[in-house]
Order: C-alpha cells, then sequence, then structure tokens
C-alpha cells in the first residue's frame, strides 16, 4: 500500500507564529512538518521576535523546520548558524517570497532572475553538511521559466526536498496557476517534489496528487489558514460535519485567545487586534454578516460575542 502523502503547513507573516502552530498542531494536527515565518538579517541582526518566535520551548507540539531567507551566502551563514546554534538540524530556503520589499532587495523569488547569486546562495549547502535543508520557490520572478536555470545546481546538491508554487514573484498570489510549468519541472526535479498553491478544499489536493502521483505531498498555507481541519480530513480521509468542525474551532480559538493574552503585554487592544487577524483567512464562506460583526469589534468582549454567534 502507497504511504499517505504528507500535508505541509506554509508559513505566513503574522499569522502562523508559534502560538498559532501550536494550537493548530494540538487541535487539529493532520500536519506533518510546519515552518517558521522566514527569518531574516536586518540591519545587521535578528529580530527578538523571530528569535522568540524560534525558541524550542515555545516549540513543544508541533513538528518544525526554519526557514530562511537570504541575499548572499554571507547572510545565508549567519542565519543557518543561528538555526544550528538554537538546536535545529533541518532548514527551509525562501526562494519563493513574492513581496517587493524582500525582492528588490535580490531576495525570496527576487533573486531568480540572478542565477549566479542564486547558485552562490545555494551553494553555500555545502558549507552545513550536518544540517538538512529544503529550498521552497517559484517559477520566476518575471517569467515562468527562471527557475529552470536554477534546477542544475538544485539537482546536484543534497536536498530533503523542493516545493514549488507555480506562479511568478510578480503575480503574488493572483491569477493563475501554471501547472504545465510544474508538470515540466516534475518531470526535471530529482528531489522529493511538493506541491504548493491553491490547495483549499481535499478535492483540490486529491486533484493536484492525482495528476502528480510521484510527488512527496504537498504545502498550503492560506488553505490551512481559511479551513484549519483541512489536513486533518486529508489524514482521516474523510471530510468532518459541520458540528466537528464548528467544536474543533471553538476549542482552537479559546486556546489561542488564552495563550495570545498571556503573551502579548499591550493589553486588551493589542490582544482583540491579534486575534482579529485570524478572521483576514479563516471561514471565508461564513455568514457575511457575522464575520463583518467580528471584524468591526472594537472592544473584547463584543468581539467574544461575535465569535460565539458565528461558532454557536
Amino acid at each position: 500500500m502507497m504511504e499517505p502523502y504528507a500535508i505541509h503547513f506554509a508559513p505566513l507573516q503574522g499569522y502562523t507564529d508559534s502560538v498559532y502552530r501550536e494550537a493548530h498542531a494540538q487541535i487539529f494536527g493532520g500536519v506533518e512538518t510546519y515552518y517558521t515565518p522566514f527569518v531574516r538579517l536586518e540591519k545587521g541582526g535578528f529580530r527578538n521576535k523571530e528569535l522568540r518566535d524560534l525558541a524550542p520551548e515555545a516549540n513543544t507540539s508541533a513538528s518544525l523546520v526554519p526557514q530562511m531567507i537570504a541575499a548572499s551566502p554571507e547572510e545565508f551563514r549567519r542565519i543557518a548558524g543561528l538555526f544550528r546554534e538554537s538546536g535545529y538540524r533541518r532548514a527551509d530556503i525562501n526562494l519563493g517570497c513574492p513581496f517587493p520589499m524582500q525582492a528588490r532587495l535580490h531576495r525570496g523569488a527576487g533573486i531568480l532572475p540572478f542565477v549566479e547569486e542564486a547558485e552562490a546562495l545555494l551553494q553555500t549547502i555545502r558549507e552545513f553538511p550536518e544540517m538538512n535543508f529544503s529550498v521552497k520557490l517559484r517559477l520566476g520572478w518575471n517569467a515562468p521559466d527562471e527557475v529552470f536555470a536554477l534546477l542544475p545546481v538544485m539537482n546536484s546538491l543534497r536536498l530533503a526536498h523542493v516545493t514549488l508554487h507555480p506562479r511568478i514573484g510578480t503575480q503574488q498570489y493572483k491569477g493563475n496557476v501554471d501547472t504545465d510549468s510544474f508538470a515540466r519541472f516534475y518531470e526535471a526535479c530529482r528531489h522529493p517534489l511538493f506541491y504548493n498553491g491553491d490547495l483549499n478544499s481535499l478535492e483540490d489536493i486529491d486533484r493536484i496528487l492525482c495528476r502528480f502521483p510521484r510527488l512527496a505531498g504537498v504545502m498550503s498555507g492560506r488553505g490551512l489558514l481559511s479551513s484549519p481541519w483541512l489536513a486533518a480530513e486529508y489524514a482521516a480521509g474523510n471530510g468532518f460535519t459541520d458540528e466537528e468542525k464548528k467544536a474543533k474551532l471553538l476549542h482552537f480559538h479559546t486556546l489561542l485567545f488564552e495563550k495570545y493574552s498571556s503573551a502579548l503585554e499591550g493589553g486588551d487592544h493589542q490582544i482583540l487586534a491579534k486575534m482579529k487577524t485570524l478572521w483576514d483567512y479563516l471561514l471565508p464562506e461564513a455568514e457575511k454578516r457575522l464575520r463583518k460583526k467580528i471584524l468591526k469589534s472594537n472592544q473584547l468582549p463584543t468581539y467574544l460575542q461575535a465569535v460565539k454567534e458565528l461558532l454557536q
């Protein structure tokens, strides 16, 4: 019998912090590997927020791989060194971030048109033989064939896996995914390959795995943020009832509220702001009137009452 495919949870800045990942692993599960939002060098150092998010004591439930974003071998060495000192022996290299602020620094998908720079960055992997690296990337920045210039060097390196999101950077998350270019990469990539992009339902996952049966699995970010039970449903082999989803969501929301309330020091306003970010993605199909009530709440009691109404 074929082993079930793995589901990995793609990181999103501002959403999938350690509190979120831990609560998701405890309440929903079904995810083989979680990733930190990318760690970067800023003004020559690391941000305290990212150091806290990486701390092993903050990550006891979720199987975690830290992710880096870098433009040069020097940045790579600093960040990989931090991961190693923090006790990690796995790391993911972000060559897919489409945000202009990072891309213009030749980070994320912004490095893909600059093949020599990207190759030099990836060759730095050889300096860390005790660590296992994976790569997450897009088809290119401006054109969907840019990734193929980088494929020979990726195929020559020791990589745990590669994750490909079949869009170009300038698309950000808009427009259609390019599954034909993904198919070409799928045939030529020598590493275990994960598909990432627009996986919002069990049907979406099944369709991709049916078309690409040799995949190691899939990675979902926005899909899991909107339907946190998706990976658990896939692992169970069937969908959850609405009652099961609401019960788990209520438990999940309560746990997040407790953890953010104790972790955030800015009082009710900061807690409310943090909790409301959940609803940027969560339950997009829910009744508009109730979602609007949540998003317009300006006091914690009003917010909690609105959530209760939606999840009852």
